[in-house]
């Protein structure tokens, strides 16, 4: 593989800044990667729009990292791989294409038979893909589906520790009392950012799930596969977004990186 390839930055994108959580830990499993980091805040969110639009959203954001020069693209976003991760591998069949999903599996195959709470955006919980997820394993245990809209708006004015950020997940939590709930799963790559609330909500003894760890560990299979990877990067990041006022959105992107969760 011709090592000018190798030294091309990797694309992560998701629908807003949720996606930062996913690029945090490509950073740790990829040190020797650069990245470039695009959000759609100007779209966002995408969990209440239909199919049709969140795929042509998707397409529009893959082919912008393309302009970029990227070697692969990480669709960091639960409903942006749900509803285009497919028709995206179709389209690039020659890129790496890595798409999240919600971390239903190590919920379950690591639960002691209490309900696993899956928390993610309407379009998430609707989607063939997440179908499958209950097809596997909704037959063994008690899986609640527990859509959260306007959560990912708090992230993205940076409201993560808010009296109002509270009250609403506390209403929206309370469908959850009586159900042995044992675990639940941060479907949307948003919600790692407000995982103290919700912990402190759910109980110390709740254990959370997000996808972002495998999601870097295939990121980095997929770049091997290829034969991609690079040894001469620093992590490097490069910050894109699609809001009108860049630039207050990019400095909250690099105040999420930096930010102890």
């Amino acid at each position: 593989m011709d090592n000018d390839k190798k030294s091309l930055p990797v694309g992560v994108f998701d629908s807003g800044l949720g996606g930062i959580s996913v690029l945090r830990r490509l950073v740790k499993v990829l040190p020797d990667e650069d990245f470039i980091f695009y959000g759609d805040s100007a779209n966002a969110p995408y969990g209440s729009r239909t199919a049709d639009d969140i795929l042509q959203l998707t397409e529009n954001a893959a082919d912008r990292l393309l302009s970029y020069g990227v070697k692969a693209i990480v669709i960091a976003c639960n409903t942006a791989s749900s509803a285009a991760g497919r028709q995206l591998r179709e389209k690039y069949k020659n890129m790496p294409i890595i798409c999240i999903e919600p971390a239903l599996k190590p919920a379950v195959q690591e639960g002691h038979g209490g309900a696993v709470a899956v928390l993610a955006t309407e379009a998430t919980l609707r989607l063939s893909k997440f179908a499958h997820l209950m097809d596997l394993y909704g037959k063994k245990i008690d899986i609640i589906k527990l859509p959260l809209p306007g959560l990912p708006e708090f992230v993205e004015r940076g409201e993560l520790d808010s009296d109002k950020l509270r009250d609403f997940l506390t209403e929206k939590f309370a469908v959850l009392k009586g159900r042995n709930v044992e675990s639940a799963v941060l479907g949307c790559t948003h919600y790692p950012f407000v995982r103290p609330m919700i912990q402190s909500i759910l109980g110390q003894d709740v254990k959370l799930y997000d996808g972002a760890d495998g999601t870097a560990r295939q990121t980095r299979r997929c770049l091997e596969s290829y034969g991609l990877l690079n040894g001469n990067g620093n992590a490097h990041v490069e910050w894109h977004n699609s809001a009108g006022n860049q630039d207050e959105f990019i400095k909250r992107s690099k105040m999420l990186f930096k930010m102890k969760i």
